[in-house]
């Protein structure tokens, strides 16, 4: 193996680590007797200088990827897809930093920024992996540092209960997944992505069709668990409620954004496996021209993520209806949201439009559910409470910070000209665009219903913050910090919203350097 190739295609990633070891030592050992706050702005700074050197080491002229020694099968890629997720991922996790400068929940900010950095780290791999065994590597990693960013508030019940659930699901998604790959891995004799597509399309992977779909469910129900799908959320709401706020934002954009984007890799994987093809996976195993049959994800796995879509969308929309936690309120409406990309993904097309307006949707819905969890934040500091009730009056009480929470509920109810509308209109046109059957109509217009159904809910917060008189009318203050940066996600709101095509320029033009 080329290591100067490895070395040049994981720069991002060994930069990112760097960081957080700098953070460590800097934190440790030259300010462990400085002011909390002082320690808070100088970590959180490092980290976002650290996310800035990764992005700057991404947009240098990519590789074409890494690749098996002797071999054109990719391990690792750098372009399309991957690149556009990764950036994601960077700044992300640097408006995630901002949020921690007003934070007063641990003591320990030098490791909660080094672990914040080190699951980034597993994210990016994530979204670049092509094999099997770097996939499990990176989410291991990823889940690792998001298990105990949950538990970091340590003198909260709450916190350290959520963790322990989380910790429990996921180790046992985790071995759901494994399982999973090592049927696969068995029945192709590769772990390699396009290797493995290849395989499950030969005479050897249509002769073992049971055991493929054991895979296939197996796979779905570890990455299920990633994406807080519906059976797989049992832990989202406690997790979304118990985590430091920063926590629960990391959870809610970083960690979908790396998931989702390696559920586009597995299903380019499987469009791509035979280029030439140019088939489209649908549940009707439509080909729009000749081309092979896609065993098991031509007749396994749409219908899989449809099922998961259709459940997710009901179950997560009509049980936030209940909430009166702010916190659950947005786990339940993060699976709603997991239901409407499982369906761009049920219905993915040969092309990249899928691919584009699944990536447009999930980092939209990163940067407005940061923005959310940085509000919360601020409302708790100053309330000691999540609940509905504490919004009471919040437009007397901070003008600025209620329009910002505005902003951001109805950019998530997906209310024009806001950017939530565009996103959600894009991905519903691109599944509409690769099938026109019932199944495909069918649940694009449940997905509509839901969505108004979701407007609901965001506006109860809303009511309190505008409508309802506040009990106490004390002012709340904000860090200048925490409030620029929840003032320039609310703008990238508006504008994205306006302006469309911005992002979505921005992500073709990984694409045409393909």
């Amino acid at each position: 193996m080329n290591y100067f190739d490895l070395f040049r295609i994981t720069l991002p990633e060994t930069v990112l680590e760097i960081a957080a070891l700098l953070v460590l030592i800097v934190d440790l050992g030259f300010l462990r007797k400085a002011e909390l706050k002082t320690r808070l702005a100088v970590a959180a700074l490092l980290g976002v200088v650290g996310c800035l050197a990764a992005q700057a080491a991404l947009a240098m002229p990519p590789a074409a990827g890494l690749t098996y020694p002797g071999s054109s099968d990719v391990v690792l890629t750098a372009t399309g897809s991957a690149a556009v997720a990764q950036t994601g991922i960077l700044g992300l996790t640097v408006l995630t930093l901002f949020l921690l400068v007003s934070s007063k929940f641990t003591r320990h900010v030098g490791e909660f920024v080094a672990v914040t950095l080190m699951a980034a780290t597993g994210g990016m791999l994530i979204a670049a992996a092509q094999d099997l065994l770097i996939i499990f590597v990176g989410l291991e990693l990823l889940s690792l540092g998001l298990y105990i960013l949950t538990a970091f508030a340590k003198r909260s019940g709450a916190s350290a209960e959520a963790a322990i659930k989380y910790y429990l699901f996921g180790g046992m998604s985790a071995a759901f997944l494994m399982f999973g790959f090592s049927y696969l891995y068995g029945i192709t004799g590769s772990t390699n992505l396009h290797e493995i597509m290849l395989g499950i399309q030969s005479a050897k992977g249509a002769a073992a069709g049971p055991l493929l779909y054991l895979a296939l469910v197996m796979i779905v129900a570890g990455l299920g668990f990633k994406v807080a799908a519906v059976p797989f959320h049992l832990w989202a709401p406690d997790a979304y409620e118990g985590a430091p706020a920063p926590a629960a934002a990391f959870i809610a954009s970083v960690s979908k954004v790396a998931s989702f984007a390696l559920l586009i890799s597995i299903s380019t994987a499987a469009l791509h496996a035979f280029d030439g093809a140019h088939a489209v996976v649908t549940a009707d195993v439509h080909l729009q021209s000749p081309g092979p049959r896609f065993f098991g994800f031509s007749s396994g796995w749409p219908e899989l993520l449809m099922v998961l879509a259709g459940v997710s969308m009901v179950v997560g929309n009509l049980a936030a209806l209940a909430q009166t936690s702010v916190r659950r309120l947005l786990a339940y409406s993060a699976i709603a949201h997991a239901g409407y990309m499982l369906l761009g993904l049920a219905f993915f097309s040969y092309t990249d439009r899928s691919a584009q307006a699944i990536l447009y949707y999930i980092l939209t819905y990163g940067l407005t559910t940061v923005g959310a969890f940085g509000v919360i934040s601020v409302v708790e500091n100053a309330t000691g409470s999540d609940k509905l009730d504490a919004f009471l009056g919040l437009s007397k009480r901070n003008p600025l910070l209620a329009a910002v929470l505005l902003v951001l509920f109805l950019s998530l109810a997906g209310i024009p000209p806001l950017v939530g509308f565009w996103a959600k209109f894009n991905l519903f046109a691109a599944v509409l665009g690769v099938s026109s059957s019932g199944a495909a109509l069918g649940l694009v217009v449940l997905a509509v219903g839901l969505s108004a159904v979701s407007l609901y809910y965001y506006l109860q917060v809303l009511k309190r913050a505008y409508v309802m008189p506040a009990v106490d009318e004390t002012p709340v203050t904000t860090h200048p910090v925490t409030m620029l940066a929840l003032v320039v996600i609310a703008v990238g709101v508006i504008l994205l919203g306006c302006f469309p095509t911005l992002l979505q320029n921005w992500m073709a033009n990984f694409y045409m350097s393909l």
